[in-house]
C-alpha cells in the first residue's frame, strides 16, 4: 500500500507540470469569465421588478419534468463544498497547499461555484420552486456525502471526474435546448454557458488521465477497468427530499431526465466511448496481463451496455416533487 501511494503521489508531481501549463486554457480569467449577475435582473434598476414577471412568464412555460431535472442539476452543483473536500484527499494533491494541484482545486472550484448561484437564483425568481423543500435537500446532500467508490486513488478520481463533466455538459445543453423550445430564452443561455464550463473541465480531466496513461500505463488501465466495472455514479446518488431516506429522490430525478431525453443510458455509452477514443485505449502499450484483460473488458464493455439499454423501457412513473409548486 505504501509503494502503492508513493507511486501516485510521483506521476502526480510529473504531470502536475503539465497540468500547470494548460491551466490557462482550462480555467479562464476571473475579472473577464461570466458571473451570475451577467443573467439576472438588476435590483438597482427601475425595470427590476418587470423583468422578474418577464421571467416567471417564460418559466411557466416550462415542463413539469424540466424544472424536477433542472432543480435536481441544480443541487447537484450545490454540493459543491463535498467536491472540494473530496478533490483535497486525493493523493498528491493536498501535500503542498501552495502546490500546483491546490491551486487547480480552488480555481476549478472558483468555476464551478457560479453554477449553483446562477440556477438557485433563477429558480427562486421564477416562483415555481417551493425554495426551503430544494434547499433542505441541498443541505442533506452535503450534510450526506458521497460514495464514488475512487478512494483517495487520482487515478480512479481523475476518470470519474473525466466522466462526470462530460455528463454534466450533456445534461446542462439538454435542459438548454429543451428550454429554448419550452419559450425560455434566458434559461436556455444560462445553461448554455454553464455546460460551456463543464466541457472545458472534461477537456482538463482528460488531459491530466492521458498524461497519466503515458507514464503508468497498466494500473491506469486498471483503474479504469475497475471503475467501469463499479459504474459512474452521479454526485448526486444519495438525493433525498425531507422524509425521505438517503437517495429515495435520486431514481425519480433519473427518471425525469430519462423521460426528457436530458440524460440517458445511451449517453453513458456514448461518454465512455468517447473516452477510450480520446485516451487511445486500443493503441496503449507496455501493458502487462492484467492490463490486457482490463483493456479486453474496457473495449467490449460500450456493446454490452447497448443491449442492456435497448431493452430497457421509457420510465412513466409519475412523481410529485416537494420541491414544485403545483
Amino acid at each position: 500500500m505504501k509503494f502503492f501511494e508513493e507511486k501516485r503521489k510521483e506521476v502526480m508531481g510529473h504531470i502536475e507540470k503539465f497540468m500547470l501549463e494548460k491551466m490557462n486554457e482550462y480555467l479562464k480569467p476571473i475579472d473577464t469569465i461570466w458571473q451570475p449577475s451577467d443573467f439576472l435582473p438588476d435590483a438597482s434598476r427601475d425595470t427590476f421588478f418587470s423583468e422578474i414577471k418577464e421571467m416567471q412568464e417564460s418559466a411557466r412555460g416550462l415542463s413539469y419534468d424540466l424544472v424536477a431535472v433542472l432543480i435536481g442539476d441544480t443541487i447537484t452543483e450545490e454540493a459543491l463544498p463535498t467536491y472540494e473536500s473530496w478533490l483535497t484527499m486525493v493523493e498528491g494533491v493536498s501535500d503542498n497547499e501552495e502546490g500546483g494541484w491546490m491551486k487547480w482545486t480552488r480555481h476549478w472550484t472558483a468555476e464551478e461555484n457560479r453554477h449553483g448561484d446562477l440556477l438557485n437564483k433563477y429558480l427562486y425568481l421564477s416562483g415555481r420552486v417551493n425554495m426551503r423543500a430544494m434547499e433542505v435537500s441541498t443541505q442533506y446532500l452535503i450534510a450526506d456525502g458521497f460514495d464514488i467508490g475512487t478512494g483517495h486513488d487520482p487515478y480512479r478520481n481523475f476518470i470519474y471526474t473525466s466522466f462526470q463533466e462530460l455528463a454534466t455538459n450533456v445534461s446542462h445543453r439538454r435542459v438548454a435546448s429543451q428550454a429554448k423550445k419550452d419559450g425560455d430564452t434566458l434559461l436556455s443561455k444560462m445553461c448554455g454557458v454553464i455546460a460551456g464550463d463543464e466541457a472545458r473541465h472534461a477537456k482538463a480531466y482528460k488531459y491530466f488521465i492521458e498524461k497519466i496513461f503515458e507514464v503508468d500505463p497498466n494500473e491506469a488501465m486498471l483503474a479504469f477497468e475497475d471503475m467501469m466495472r463499479k459504474k459512474i455514479v452521479m454526485p448526486a446518488h444519495f438525493l433525498r427530499e425531507v422524509g425521505l431516506k438517503i437517495g429515495q429522490t435520486f431514481g425519480h430525478f433519473t427518471d425525469a431526465a430519462e423521460r426528457l431525453g436530458i440524460y440517458t443510458a445511451i449517453d453513458y455509452v456514448d461518454i465512455l466511448k468517447e473516452l477510450i477514443e480520446d485516451w487511445h485505449i486500443e493503441s496503449v502499450i507496455d501493458l502487462k496481463e492484467d492490463g490486457e484483460k482490463a483493456r479486453d473488458y474496457i473495449m467490449n464493455l460500450p456493446n454490452r451496455l447497448i443491449r442492456v439499454a435497448e431493452r430497457m423501457k421509457n420510465p412513466m412513473l409519475e412523481y410529485k416533487f416537494s420541491w414544485i409548486y403545483g
